[in-house]
C-alpha cells in the first residue's frame, strides 16, 4: 500500500511536462480492480498497427522496457489502446498515472500481426487479462470475413472484462467462470472441447492468456488436428531480435518472440521451457519493488518536511 501511495510523488514531477518526445495518456479506465485500460497518443504507431502486434513502453529514463500487446488503435485520432494488469513494478507505476500524464517511451508496432486471411471459421480463446489481446484479433478475423466463435474465461464475475466488445465482433460468444458466478461454469478448455466434439470444424484456433491455459488449449485441439496459434509474451528487452532475451523453442528451433512472433504454432511450443524462463526474475522483481517502496517513502517524508 505504501508503494501505491508514494509513487505518484515521483511520477508527477517527471511526467507532467508537455515534452513533444513523450506520449500523452488521453484516456484511462479501470476495467476491474487489477486491470487498467489506457489510450495513448501515438499517431505514427496508430497508423501502422495491426492486431497481434505489440509495443514496448518505458515510464521514465530510469524505467525498464516492458512489452504490451496492442489492444486497439484509432488511426483517425492517432491513439493506441493498451490494457494491462498491475502485477509488477512498472505496471503498478503505469497504473498510477492519469489522463494528461506522459510516458517517456512508447515504441512500436513490433512483431508480426495475426494472420487472418483465408480463414472461414475460427475460434478465439481468451483467458483473464489475455482477453484484452484476443479482442483485436477476433475483430480482425471478423473483418476479414471469417465466422468467429469466442470463448473467454475468468475466475469469477468480478473480473470479467470486455464482454460487450466481444459480442460485437463474434458470431457466437461463450463466457466461462471457474466458480460459475457468471456465464457457464468451467474452464475455457471445457467449452472448446464441447464445440470441437459437436462438429465445429475450425480452420484455426487462437489462444491468448496465461501460459498453462494456452498449453491446455493446445492439448485440447491436438487430437482434432486443428491448427492452434498462441501469443507468447516472454521476457523481452529490446524488441528487435538483437538481445535474444525473448527466445522460445518452437518445433525444436530457437525463435525470437519479438521478431518471429509473438504468435506461434502452439503444438510446437516448448511450454515447460517457456514457463521456466518467465519465472527467472520473480524474486528479483519482488526485491526491486520492496526496495523502491522504501526509497520512495523516504523521499516522500523528505518532501513533506
Amino acid at each position: 500500500m505504501k508503494l501505491m501511495g508514494i509513487l505518484p510523488l515521483k511520477i508527477s514531477k517527471i511526467l507532467k511536462r508537455t515534452d513533444q518526445n513523450m506520449y500523452k495518456i488521453v484516456r484511462k479506465k479501470e476495467l476491474n480492480s487489477a486491470v487498467t485500460l489506457m489510450e495513448i497518443e501515438a499517431p505514427f504507431i496508430a497508423k501502422k498497427a495491426k492486431a497481434g502486434q505489440f509495443i514496448i513502453f518505458r515510464i521514465d529514463e530510469q524505467g525498464e522496457r516492458v512489452p504490451l500487446t496492442i489492444a486497439g488503435y484509432d488511426r483517425e485520432k492517432g491513439t493506441v489502446t493498451i490494457i494491462f494488469q498491475k502485477v509488477g513494478f512498472s505496471t503498478i507505476a503505469l497504473g498510477n498515472l492519469n489522463e494528461g500524464d506522459y510516458i517517456r517511451d512508447f515504441v512500436g508496432p513490433l512483431g508480426k500481426p495475426t494472420p487472418v486471411e483465408g480463414k472461414k471459421k475460427v475460434c478465439v480463446v481468451g483467458g483473464g487479462v489475455g482477453c484484452a489481446i484476443a479482442l483485436p484479433s477476433a475483430a480482425a478475423f471478423k473483418e476479414a470475413g471469417a465466422e468467429v466463435d469466442v470463448v473467454v474465461g475468468f475466475r469469477n464475475k468480478d473480473i470479467v472484462i470486455l464482454e460487450d466488445e466481444f459480442k460485437a465482433v463474434s458470431d457466437n460468444m461463450y463466457l466461462m467462470t471457474d466458480d460459475g458466478s457468471y456465464g457457464e461454469q468451467g474452464f475455457v478448455t471445457v467449452k472448446l472441447q464441447q464445440l470441437l466434439e459437436s462438429g465445429r470444424n475450425y480452420d484455426a484456433v487462437l489462444a491468448i492468456g496465461p501460459i498453462p491455459m494456452m498449453k491446455f488449449v493446445c492439448k485440447t485441439t491436438e487430437p482434432f488436428g486443428v491448427k492452434t496459434m498462441v501469443s507468447l509474451n516472454p521476457i523481452m528487452i529490446d524488441g528487435t531480435g538483437m538481445c535474444g532475451g525473448c527466445r522460445v523453442t518452437v518445433g525444436g528451433e530457437v525463435k525470437f518472440a519479438c521478431v518471429d512472433g509473438p504468435e506461434f504454432d502452439g503444438h510446437q511450443v516448448d511450454f515447460a521451457e517457456l514457463m521456466s524462463r518467465n519465472g527467472t526474475y520473480t524474486c528479483r522483481e519482488k526485491e526491486v519493488t520492496e526496495t523502491h517502496a522504501c526509497r520512495m517513502e523516504a523521499m516522500g517524508k523528505a518532501l513533506i518536511k
